[in-house]
């Protein structure tokens, strides 16, 4: 499956999601990538629209393997790695006060939605090892939602195999196997900015009104 962008992505994913439209639902975004999804789910599903600030550890000379991640208030590492845990402490520590940054940058557009008795939809563009969600969910579950359910435009079998036993549904478009990498099924994977999530945040809690003429 290729999309033509992370738009065209959001509403074949959509497609999948009708079973959650005008229900008591929180789409919780990854920041950056899974924003523009989550903009577009949320809207068409009547939903509020949250961030869930989480960054993947990237491996020593390899930062695109994720050998764990980080929240503002949550960490998770695969100990079954032999990684040095001075790396690993430096890496945690870094990546919160770079999560910490985001948060102050992007709480200008409301505050934090309420998980309690909710739908919580985690979404991201796409999920190669899961390990970013994974270290998240015991903080989510700890906010007593009524489920959690994981959408994205394509995940990889081994994701799927790990995150699953975690959550209510995982629903994804597709697993493809082999996976490779999120931006292969994109045929434009542009970088989404800091401004261009917050630009999507002000848009969705404070859309433009328009005046009408008497």
């Amino acid at each position: 499956m290729l999309f033509q962008d992370r738009q065209e992505a959001a509403y074949q994913l959509l497609l999948l999601l009708e079973e959650f439209r005008n229900k008591e639902v929180v789409v919780l975004a990854i920041p950056r990538g899974g924003v523009p999804i989550g903009y577009i789910l949320a809207k068409e599903l009547n939903a509020s629209l949250d961030l869930l600030l989480s960054k993947k550890i990237g491996a020593p000379g390899n930062p695109e393997y994720a050998i764990g991640a980080v929240g503002i208030d949550f960490s998770w590492v695969d100990r079954q790695l032999d990684i040095d845990p001075g790396y690993i402490q430096t890496e945690i520590n870094r990546i919160r006060t770079e999560l910490k940054r985001k948060q102050s940058f992007f709480k200008q557009y409301k505050n934090p939605a309420l998980l309690k008795n909710k739908i919580v939809i985690i979404t991201d563009d796409g999920i190669a090892t899961g390990r970013t969600i994974l270290a998240a969910i015991p903080s989510i579950r700890e906010q007593q939602p009524d489920s959690i359910i994981i959408a994205t435009p394509v995940c990889s079998p081994q994701a799927r195999a790990m995150l699953e036993p975690q959550v209510e549904q995982l629903i994804s478009c597709a697993d493809p196997d082999p996976f490779i990498g999120v931006g292969r099924f994109y045929q434009n994977f542009e970088e989404v900015t800091d401004q261009q999530v917050l630009t999507l945040l002000n848009s969705f809690y404070h859309p433009p009104t328009h005046a009408t003429k008497n």
